[in-house]
């Protein structure tokens, strides 16, 4: 696996940016800038990842490609295309976004009809028309896996991955995010291994956080800090790295660079 983080640092250039993840022992970046701040910016970046023998692991979209007012909806998906498009120029793993929702005033929130036939089939005719759109040949267009939204569990991204049918479709993977039952909690290595022996060759990219059980009713889980829930992180890092040497493992949600770095020093005394 290739270790990276989500925050882009504080830097005030495209080399500081790289020199920055450098010198922390990481091997994967996430993309810092989109399409829109112009193609003498994008490559800036992308040479400097590549000057310092960086992995570029994602590009995000990070907007409601589902928005249920069609001009909203047409904007994020013309950016989506635009986000694709760069991904695929700069050779970044994947470009990834979340399915998006109709249904309410929160874009990436959860509500009852995010499970809806109708919601399903929107999702897979958006998702065809980013790819066919963009048309990408070494990048792979994703959808992170989510509690409240499609795909919420390995068997149903498989079923994504049939529908969409397309050869640049690939899974991304934030595990966490699809722990969502007390099963899954407590036997999170056999979920683990299931989201891997079913997923594996279609794995972009990873997410690397913790989860643990609050004390109070009812059921209530609360996303943390590596170290400070009940993911089996080695077994998550063994898994991805036996699906592909190469697979990028992206630490993310932290509040500041300070914890990235402890962070990153606390994963690496897990996998050493």
């Amino acid at each position: 696996m290739k270790l990276g983080i989500s925050s882009s640092l504080q830097h005030g250039s495209p080399q500081e940016w790289a020199a920055k993840h450098k010198a922390l022992g990481l091997e994967t970046v996430v993309f810092p800038v989109d399409h829109l701040s112009g193609e003498e910016t994008v490559m800036a970046y992308k040479r400097a990842a590549d000057e310092a023998g960086l992995q570029i692991a994602e590009v995000g979209v990070w907007r409601n490609t589902l928005a249920a007012d069609p001009a909203e909806r047409e904007k994020w998906i013309r950016y989506a295309v635009g986000q694709l498009k760069m991904a695929d120029r700069i050779g970044a793993r994947c470009c990834v976004n979340v399915v998006g929702t109709p249904y309410g005033s929160r874009w990436d929130g959860g509500y009852r009809g995010n499970f809806s036939s109708e919601c399903w089939d929107m999702a897979v005719a958006m998702i065809r028309r980013i790819i066919d759109e963009a048309e990408p040949r070494q990048t792979f267009f994703s959808i992170e896996s989510m509690p409240w939204m499609i795909p919420g569990s390995p068997d149903e991204y498989l079923r994504l991955l049939a529908d969409v049918d397309r050869p640049q479709f690939g899974a991304h993977l934030d595990v966490v995010n699809m722990i969502t039952s007390p099963q899954r909690y407590f036997f999170n290595d056999e979920f683990l291994r299931e989201c891997f022996s079913k997923l594996g060759p279609r794995i972009c990219s990873c997410h690397l956080k913790d989860i643990r059980l609050k004390e109070e009713y009812t059921f209530q889980l609360e996303e943390c800090a590596c170290g400070e829930g009940n993911l089996d992180i080695p077994l998550y890092a063994q898994l991805a790295s036996a699906a592909d040497p190469d697979m990028p493992m992206i630490i993310e949600h932290l509040d500041t660079d300070e914890q990235y770095v402890g962070s990153v020093g606390y994963v690496r005394s897990l996998v050493a």
